[in-house]
């Protein structure tokens, strides 16, 4: 037996779960305490050097998760028209997951380092504040794949 199939498996459960966990944690642990024990210059200066040491880890699963999910999609099913509806919902969700991260990458991101190296720290706060809310609606998102990925067979 191919060991290709194991192995695009275990890389794309590993990239979800590196993304879809690292989102968790920025949200729901680090979020909270940086906002309740440090200053706005401080706190986004924290942001801006985490995301600058996450995002490549993002990247690098989303190329891994397009790469194996289209992978096994052709391999496992013969490609689109053999998925059974929970692939192409992990899909599609997974391709507006993308958009999302790529609009937060190289727009609110982008400026975010700008304006902590600048020291803006207003301007800084309301690209912050931008994020917030993308990595909120992508954690839902990706929350939701993982069930789908993981109960929809079973439907």
């Amino acid at each position: 037996m191919s060991l290709l199939m194991p192995l695009m498996i275990v890389l794309h459960t590993l990239s979800a779960v590196v993304w879809v966990g690292g989102m968790f944690f920025a949200y729901m642990a680090l979020r909270p305490a940086a906002a309740k024990v440090l200053e706005p210059p401080e706190r986004l200066t924290l942001w801006a050097h985490t995301f600058s040491r996450f995002f490549p880890w993002v990247w690098i699963s989303v190329v891994l998760l397009l790469l194996t999910g289209y992978g096994m999609l052709f391999l496992a099913f013969g490609g689109f028209g053999g998925a059974r509806l929970h692939i192409h919902i992990m899909q599609a969700l997974g391709i507006v997951m993308v958009l999302i991260y790529l609009h937060l990458f190289f727009a609110p991101f982008k400026r975010l380092k700008n304006y902590v190296i600048t020291q803006e720290w207003a301007l800084a706060g309301a690209q912050l504040n931008q994020i917030r809310v993308m990595v909120g609606v992508n954690l839902v998102i990706g929350l939701v794949v993982v069930a789908v990925a993981t109960g929809g067979r079973y439907l």
